[in-house]
């Protein structure tokens, strides 16, 4: 048995329950950006249109950031195909936190006092990759069908 497997045995042994609580608003959070996003697309446009590189592909980059946010934060919220959903988010907190929030001056004005959306931002990206290497715990849908493969 390799690390990795005796890393993941221990951790379905000691997984606390406040853990799949935390998944699930990380999930209901995640949803709720989704949805602000499609409320607020043509601001989302702009702000990916800041960037030079990227203006080429605005109307893609913001569909799939919407879409990866309302259909990832479900899947996180369910526990179903929770690292899959994860890998879809970690580039789109990349990408907020180095592109869009750095663009706007941060290194001047401090990162938490004015911009409290990129620890935000941070925090989030830290949620994703802990629940990348833990998993989605026992109060999933991925464990129930781990448990019952048929």
């Amino acid at each position: 048995m390799n690390l990795l497997q005796r890393i993941d045995r221990w951790g379905e042994r000691h997984h606390p329950r406040w853990l799949d609580g935390l998944r699930v608003l990380l999930g209901v959070f995640l949803f709720y950006k989704g949805v602000v996003f499609i409320q607020n697309i043509d601001v989302l446009k702009s702000v990916i249109d800041q960037s030079p590189w990227l203006t080429v592909m605005s109307f893609w980059l913001a569909h799939y950031i919407v879409f990866a946010h309302l259909l990832g934060g479900i899947l996180i919220v369910f526990g179903l195909l929770t690292r899959v959903a994860i890998l879809a988010q970690i580039p789109i907190l990349l990408g907020a936190i180095f592109i869009v929030h750095t663009s706007t001056g941060l290194h001047t004005t401090g990162l938490f006092n004015v911009h409290a959306e990129t620890g935000l931002s941070i925090l989030v990206l830290l949620l994703l990759v802990f629940f990348l290497v833990e998993g989605s715990g026992p109060m999933s849908f991925d464990d129930y069908m781990r448990r019952h493969p048929a």
